[in-house]
């Protein structure tokens, strides 16, 4: 991970990166089966900090290319599955070898550009990220063709995983480019062919990332790019039979639609998609009278206001005793005092701008809720201005009400809400951060207690699929911290693990038998 650091040679050929995209705009189109589709049909990629600078005109899919990109896929399927492993290997390793060197400054800036996230943020998103998972996904790919069934005395046996039926549908989110690379690589890398509709926030960034696959040599056909409305591609390509998967990041609700319409459309499927996804969350911090108060305060900062709080994992509700938290509150309050809001291209701004309009009024909305209620104090911040980008202050809300609708229900932005509770309490509070909401997505417990440490993961052992101790729950490392809940936050496949590749392969076992039998009879049947 690069620091960034004044002076250094990596800041420098950020810099010009970023000068050399922002001077341009770019013309996006579809890539269906390797080849450029131009469909009339535009949208706008911006950047959210200043959103009167466009980055970009992409083109979006409608019906007939939708249908195109089936067809490509499916034509693409028998000659990229009967691919030597190693070769997809070979593929993947080579894209990673890309982002060190040719695309770590042009994925970064893009990514800082088209989402407005810092330089240091985009570093381990859009470059250390994407490579991991190409590495990681690789050899997660050789661990489990090397898990072959025992054999015995006169029998072979081998296990053989091929790849889905059909092709798989990729819908990737706005927030981090790393999940907008893996996944469509990921069933790719098992041997699918892919669809892949990216966010309409990101598409100038999943340009980048496709300019890379098809660089990398992910042959023609292997996945295909087709931004356009969720309506119109989820629409086509859920009635179509072939469908053979979807790996899907975004909201809930929609998850929870698609899951419906796979349900509803099952008799007409060659076979059963395979559905994975991971959604939403409401990601807590519990904090024990023995915790350390500036690791905690630390941890409650950079947990929720890295990223305007836009990641699926940030800390969006604390539970604090009493007896910390007036040095916890002393602490967070100081250091969001220091925070610098405004463009990436300044690299001493920690928070840029929320996505876009939606995301300002829908996070601005819940913000006034609590300003208005008798039940909440705004303890900093609160305030937000869109009249150059979509800013809004890190704001912090003190509920007396543990049910309080900010923190009960997913806000995805800058906002953390802190419930203060009797030392006393602690297990009756394990409880309640437990029932509290439908998400299962990340957590943390903050103590020095070991006792505590183990009673809390216990209790909420169902509360969070990535737990964490004495640490922020955002961060998760590929290979290290594999990611992914349960409850209303996902199938919790485990994204930078071999849990989530298995989705993507369907084994067939072989027998063979070297001496056969040559008569019917069994000794039993002895007279």
């Amino acid at each position: 991970v690069y620091s960034y650091e004044p002076g250094s040679k990596e800041r420098e050929l950020l810099i010009n990166e970023l000068e050399r995209m922002s001077k341009e705009k770019i013309e996006i189109p579809l890539i269906i089966g390797g080849k450029e589709v131009w469909t009339g049909k535009t949208g706008l990629s911006v950047t959210p900090h200043e959103h009167g600078h466009v980055l970009a005109e992409y083109h979006k899919a409608g019906e007939v290319e939708v249908r195109m990109a089936m067809e490509a896929a499916l034509a693409a399927h028998h000659d990229w599955e009967s691919m030597p492993w190693i070769e997809r290997v070979s593929i993947a390793n080579r894209a990673a070898e890309l982002i060190r060197h040719k695309y770590r400054y042009i994925l970064n800036a893009a990514t800082m550009l088209n989402q407005s996230k810092t330089a240091h943020q985009s570093e381990i998103d859009a470059a250390c990220e994407v490579a991991d998972f190409m590495r990681f996904n690789s050899f997660f790919m050789h661990l489990i063709y090397a898990e072959q069934p025992c054999s015995a005395p006169g029998i072979i046996n081998r296990m053989e995983y091929r790849a889905l039926e059909g092709f798989v549908l990729a819908v990737t989110p706005f927030n981090f480019t790393s999940i907008a690379a893996n996944l469509p690589t990921a069933p790719a890398l098992m041997g699918n062919t892919v669809l892949w509709k990216p966010a309409s926030s990101s598409v100038f960034s999943g340009y980048y990332l496709m300019r890379l696959f098809k660089e990398a040599g992910f042959p023609d056909g292997v996945i295909n790019f087709i931004p356009g409305p969720g309506a119109i591609v989820g629409d086509l390509v859920l009635q179509e039979p072939m469908l053979a998967g979807i790996h899907f990041t975004g909201s809930t609700d929609v998850f929870r639609g698609i899951w419906r319409s796979v349900g509803e459309n099952i008799a007409m499927y060659r076979s059963y998609p395979r559905i994975v996804g991971e959604t939403g969350g409401k990601d807590f911090v519990m904090v024990h009278a023995s915790a350390d108060v500036q690791a905690t305060a630390v941890g409650l900062v950079r947990g929720a206001f890295e990223y305007q709080g836009q990641k699926c994992s940030a800390v969006s509700r604390a539970y604090i005793p009493r007896s910390l938290w007036p040095k916890v509150k002393a602490l967070m309050l100081e250091m969001l005092a220091e925070i610098k809001i405004g463009s990436p291209r300044d690299f001493t701004n920690f928070m840029n701008a929320v996505i876009d309009e939606a995301a300002f009024e829908r996070i601005m909305d819940y913000i006034k809720i609590a300003e208005e209620s008798t039940d909440t104090d705004i303890l900093f911040g609160g305030n937000g201005d869109m009249s150059s980008g979509f800013f809004i202050e890190p704001t912090v809300v003190l509920a007396r009400d543990p049910h309080f609708i900010t923190m009960e229900e997913e806000i995805f932005g800058p906002v953390l809400t802190i419930y203060i509770y009797d030392d006393r309490e602690f297990e009756q509070t394990l409880h309640l951060c437990n029932e509290t909401s439908p998400y299962a997505l990340t957590g943390a417990i903050f103590a020095h207690d070991r006792q505590a440490i183990i009673q809390a993961s216990k209790i909420l052992s169902y509360a969070a699929g990535n737990f964490y101790i004495n640490d922020k729950p955002t961060g998760a490392v590929v290979g290290q911290q594999p990611f992914g809940g349960s409850r209303a936050s996902g199938t919790n496949d485990k994204a930078g693990s071999h849990l989530n590749l298995h989705r993507w392969t369907i084994p067939r076992v072989i027998k063979e038998n070297l001496y056969p039998p040559t008569d019917f009879h069994y000794p039993y049947m002895e007279e």
